[in-house]
């Protein structure tokens, strides 16, 4: 790790890192979608990018987090679901990425990938799939500031949990270094977050789980609330 991190900072001064995914907000009033899920409590905004290749799905690019960076000071969390993330990375920083994932299946050997993101300022991250085993990234926690955890196979929303991934938050959170971050993301909801907390997750990256309510402040500070509660049965 070679960059500041600032959703570790974060972390360490106790806010509750829940993550809103944009892909389910609605994008007529992006904007406003924004305002009001900062007023709710956001510290940072979860970006999927999908390219119909690494994903069987098309979400947005670069325009979109132009736009998301030109309506915010959040800190903007870049999941890339591409099959050639290391052609895009520096177009992505300069739209106003902060944390830059790339994905474990792409990139057998991410370092490389890690050491671009970091010269660009960014902090690094690395993803992988349910099918794809924990052992794939443990040699790398050292090298990169997150590592996300997909509970379901990417490239749609509202997917349902898999709990069988709650057994890779545990293994990760045994292996990582001080100021690594765990995410989990994909049905992560109230029926679920409390598990990946209890699990050792610390980034919880949430879609309809919270933009499906009409009152996101009181989703959020309900979702915050059992993450903590869960967090004070383990030492993380």
């Amino acid at each position: 790790m070679s960059v500041h991190s600032p959703l570790y900072t974060d972390w360490t001064l106790g806010h509750v890192m829940i993550g809103p995914s944009l892909l389910a907000a609605d994008f007529r009033y992006l904007a406003r979608e924004i305002e009001r899920l900062e007023a709710a409590g956001a510290r940072f905004l979860h970006l999927d990018i999908m390219d119909g290749h690494f994903v069987p799905n098309l979400s947005f690019g670069i325009p979109i987090v132009q736009a998301v960076r030109r309506c915010t000071n959040l800190t903007l969390d870049v999941h890339l679901m591409i099959s050639n993330p290391e052609a895009h990375l520096e177009r992505f920083r300069d739209a106003g990425a902060d944390y830059l994932t790339v994905h474990i299946e792409v990139a057998p050997d991410p370092r490389p990938l890690f050491e671009q993101i970091h010269r660009l300022g960014a902090c690094a991250g690395v993803s992988l799939n349910p099918p794809t085993p924990v052992e794939t990234v443990l040699p790398y926690l050292n090298d990169c500031e997150l590592v996300l955890v997909m509970s379901v196979m990417p490239g749609f929303g509202g997917q349902t949990f898999q709990p069988e991934v709650l057994a890779k938050i545990r293994r990760l959170r045994q292996h990582s270094p001080k100021g690594l971050m765990i995410s989990v993301d994909g049905g992560v909801n109230g029926d679920t977050i409390g598990h990946c907390a209890a699990a050792g997750a610390t980034m919880f990256i949430v879609g309809t789980g919270l933009l499906g309510h009409n009152n996101y402040h009181q989703r959020y500070q309900e979702l915050a609330s059992m993450v903590k509660k869960s967090q004070e049965k383990v030492e993380l």
